[in-house]
């Protein structure tokens, strides 16, 4: 036994009176103490740097291991453990996708009418209230049942396509329109009608466009909170609370707007 660890650490008597064996030795001869598997390459030390850079969603948390930061926008936030499954991760990225895209439409919508309202442009609604106008087009009835089938159909064949990848894009199965949508892959379809500026028509090589994309959809359901609560504590649209703020910016802001509607 004596001989094995002689061996493994290749220790010579000698060298304890050496002068020279005293200098500090170098990183090599270091972990040669450690045998070859701890030998550090260029590849191991890079990876170990960029693990540590890697963002998350709170500076010094270690992001949940399921989430290994290949999802774009992956940030390591899952505080519930609701993505651990694999196949639920998969849902849960394509229903964020269309939840931001929704709310981004969304925000845009409120505050165009909403400035086309407020400045006298338009005689529109406030969004709130929307629903309960009656259109000259057709009854509520009528747009309901519209809706309710061509939101039917779209949704369909997006969860049609996330079951079956590129099912939906082979010929004739969106009546011939295929080529205008060219769908690149689950939840990032394209073509001239959905991507009419080409910016991403490598969508393999697209992760910039797909992480800008993400975050902006985060920041827009964030917005839409934002505007449900001050719609259901004002009463009107952002434009107007935002024209009152700045009537009187130090006295009309959000703490004396919650204390007012409080009391």
């Amino acid at each position: 036994m004596a001989v094995a660890i002689g061996r493994s650490f290749s220790i010579q008597p000698r060298s304890i009176f050496n002068s020279k064996s005293l200098d500090r030795p170098s990183p090599a001869a270091r972990l040669s103490w450690l045998g070859h598997a701890a030998t550090i390459t260029p590849r191991c030390r890079q990876t170990c740097v960029a693990a540590q850079q890697r963002p998350t969603w709170l500076p010094g948390l270690d992001p949940p291991p399921h989430l290994d930061g290949t999802l774009v926008g992956d940030f390591g936030f899952d505080p519930l453990g609701l993505a651990e499954d694999p196949e639920s991760l998969r849902w849960y990225v394509q229903a964020e996708l269309v939840h931001s895209r929704f709310a981004m439409l969304g925000v845009l919508g409120i505050l165009v009418t909403d400035l086309l309202r407020v400045t006298g442009i338009s005689k529109i609604p406030v969004w709130f209230e929307a629903g309960a106008v009656k259109y000259d087009l057709a009854n509520t009835e009528t747009l309901f049942l519209v809706q309710l089938i061509l939101m039917g159909f779209v949704e369909t064949k997006r969860y049609m396509d996330f079951v079956s990848p590129g099912s939906q894009a082979k010929e004739g199965s969106f009546f011939g329109l295929e080529a205008s949508l060219e769908g690149l892959e689950p939840g990032y379809p394209g073509g001239p009608l959905l991507n009419p500026l080409g910016l991403a028509k490598d969508i393999k090589n697209s992760h910039d466009w797909k992480l800008k994309e993400i975050k902006n959809g985060r920041l827009a359901m964030v917005a839409m909170l934002g505007i449900f609560v001050q719609a259901s504590v004002t009463h009107v649209g952002p434009i107007d609370n935002l024209v009152e703020h700045l009537s009187n910016p130090w006295h009309k802001t959000i703490i004396q707007t919650l204390a007012s509607s409080s009391s």
